[in-house]
């Protein structure tokens, strides 16, 4: 599966991509607002991605390419989608810290929760956020996603302490972008009809 946009295409990943992955996990200014897993070597990561289910409705890894130059900078997922419930939860991240702000993570989330609306038929997106990582937050909101709730003291980083945002996105408030850089009245509600 591909799903492309102006400036980014989602795909699968390949088996030799994990070592890109790994090389990203080393980086402490690409991981300083992420759930990290403890130090592994690049054996462990490759041994860890070949273990990985194939992409299925509760686990969709995707990597971003930028479609100028066809460079792997950051992957994107939905995981934990249950039909039972239409949920699933949304986890990217650019690796590539030379690619930051140039608006491949607002194009590739907006791509991987069209298709989850779409093609899965989600009824919800869900994500969490530590309440320091600005930006983040503020590509979230861009989209439409509202903050649902707050954890106290979620996150670990560096001897502190930090909240955990909660946001969500129901089917029918994904922003396009035009609405995205000309919201005013925040996100539309219900499925368009």
């Amino acid at each position: 599966m591909w799903l492309s946009g102006r400036l980014v295409r989602l795909r699968p990943m390949e088996p030799h991509e994990v070592e890109s992955l790994w090389r990203w996990n080393q980086d402490s200014e690409v991981m300083r607002w992420l759930t990290a897993r403890y130090p592994e070597s690049l054996a462990q990561a490759q041994e860890r991605a070949a273990a990985r289910p194939s992409n299925d409705y509760s686990f969709l890894l995707l990597g971003i390419e930028v479609i100028a130059d066809s460079a792997l900078v950051g992957v994107a997922m939905l995981v934990d989608g249950r039909p039972e419930t239409g949920r699933a939860e949304l986890n990217i991240y650019l690796g590539e810290r030379d690619r930051w702000n140039c608006g491949y993570g607002t194009e590739a989330a907006r791509l991987l929760c069209r298709y989850g609306f779409d093609q899965m038929r989600l009824h919800a997106v869900e994500l969490s956020v530590v309440a320091e990582n600005e930006s983040a937050r503020h590509v979230y909101r861009k989209l439409g996603f509202v903050e649902e709730g707050r954890i106290r003291d979620g996150f670990r980083r560096d001897g502190r302490w930090h909240d955990m945002i909660l946001m969500g996105l129901l089917e029918g408030e994904l922003r396009d972008e035009e609405q995205a850089s000309g919201a005013e009245g925040g996100p539309r509600r219900g499925r368009p009809r």
